[in-house]
């Protein structure tokens, strides 16, 4: 069925759900805060969802994320438009982020790291157009550390060094790793109360556990999801660049669906 809304039944199976609350796109229209969580190279999917808020004139007063989505949370609080994402993206090459060296970790980050100066228009977190917080991992600790200032490339690096791919970031003098290790929502930058559009990657990974990405549930947050989109990595970047264009389709049709009593929004083609 097209143009569902609907919840995940708590048995096996999908269920329809009476929706009485309001659109979704009218539940933008009042300031929200933007939450996207980790995917591997899912900022894909996370780019399409605010391409189409961004033409429908939906623009976040606050981003926040982990991994996948602390790529796009710098970008957009750096300056950069998701139109102007998509269009790096489009044509984005393994070799532009390839760097191969020893370390914990496939690839050194140097290139990743050019990359990022290269196309952003700024480079630290009082710089950016609204707030952006950024989940990373520190080492030291085995803590979860929500980074709001500072080099803002550092903190999307570190988010972002997914272990095994890449080398650990070092950064005000710790040692740090992927933000979706310990915070998978990218939801720690958010104040409690704060009003939030959050989107959750459907991990789709044969090695994620079940239940491993429960869905988190506060107050004031509507969770969107959008399922079947193609699964993209560094050697799957045309998968990742036609999980971009469904993710546009389905936010779309999700602004025109009404919020479920629970909140989650689940959208599918």
């Amino acid at each position: 069925m097209r143009g569902r809304a609907c919840v995940v039944a708590r048995s096996a199976g999908w269920t329809m759900t009476a929706a009485a609350g309001p659109t979704l796109g009218d539940w933008l229209g009042e300031p929200f805060s933007l939450a996207m969580s980790s995917g591997f190279f899912s900022f894909f999917a996370h780019t399409g969802v605010a391409s189409v808020l961004e033409a429908a004139g939906r623009v976040p007063v606050r981003v926040s994320g982990s991994s996948a989505g602390a790529l796009v949370t710098g970008a957009l609080a750096a300056g950069l438009s998701a139109t102007q994402l998509s269009e790096v993206l489009g044509t984005l090459q393994r070799s532009d982020f390839w760097d191969p060296r020893p370390g914990f970790g496939l690839l050194r980050g140097a290139r990743f790291d050019a990359l990022l100066r290269e196309l952003l228009p700024v480079s630290t977190f009082e710089a950016c157009r609204f707030p952006a917080a950024i989940s990373v991992f520190d080492l030291r600790t085995r803590s979860t550390q929500v980074v709001e200032s500072g080099d803002l490339i550092h903190a999307i690096r570190a988010s972002c060094a997914v272990p095994l791919l890449f080398h650990p970031v070092r950064s005000a003098g710790r040692l740090r790793w992927d933000g979706g290790i310990q915070d998978r929502p990218g939801l720690l930058g958010m104040a409690p109360g704060t009003r939030v559009l959050y989107h959750h990657i459907v991990s789709r990974s044969p090695w994620r556990l079940a239940g491993s990405m429960r869905l988190p549930a506060r107050p004031n947050m509507v969770t969107l999801r959008l399922h079947g989109l193609p699964r993209s990595g560094p050697f799957r970047l045309a998968a990742g660049r036609r999980a971009l264009e469904a993710a546009r389709r389905l936010t779309a049709r999700a602004l025109e669906l009404r919020i479920p009593d629970d909140g989650v929004l689940d959208v599918s083609e």
